[in-house]
């Protein structure tokens, strides 16, 4: 079994209304943005004819699909995608690539200047 990993950064800004009492409630609600990067991963056996799991340029367009649907956007806009929340984002990425990754295993996306991530592995996980 082997996993092949690819990521890409994205830079958007949102609004998130928030239910803790903090200061940091006030911030998020007003209009601010964050540096992401998501990391994809698929797992399988590679193909015996190819000995690829996906080819990466096949694997590459797919995300930057996503990437374009997320990037230097206001995620509050954004079809089908909730509350700009990271689950939320990982949720979107992985319905975008579905269709197009064979062996989609999960979804990762980082807040690197928070030391944040989250990971969604699909339904069945």
């Amino acid at each position: 079994m082997f996993e092949l990993s690819k990521q890409f950064r994205f830079e958007a800004a949102h609004t998130l209304h928030r239910a803790a009492e903090t200061l940091e409630v006030e911030s998020s609600r007003r209009i601010h943005g964050h540096s992401y990067r998501a990391e994809v991963t698929v797992r399988g056996r590679p193909d015996p004819e190819t000995g690829m799991l996906i080819d990466l340029t096949l694997f590459e367009r797919a995300m930057e699909t996503a990437r374009d649907g997320l990037d230097h956007r206001f995620l509050d806009e954004v079809p089908d995608l909730g509350p700009a929340t990271m689950e939320n984002l990982a949720l979107w990425i992985w319905r975008k690539l579905h269709p197009a990754c064979p062996g989609l295993a999960a979804v990762t996306v980082h807040r690197d200047s928070n030391g944040e991530k989250c990971t969604y592995f699909g339904e069945a996980a």
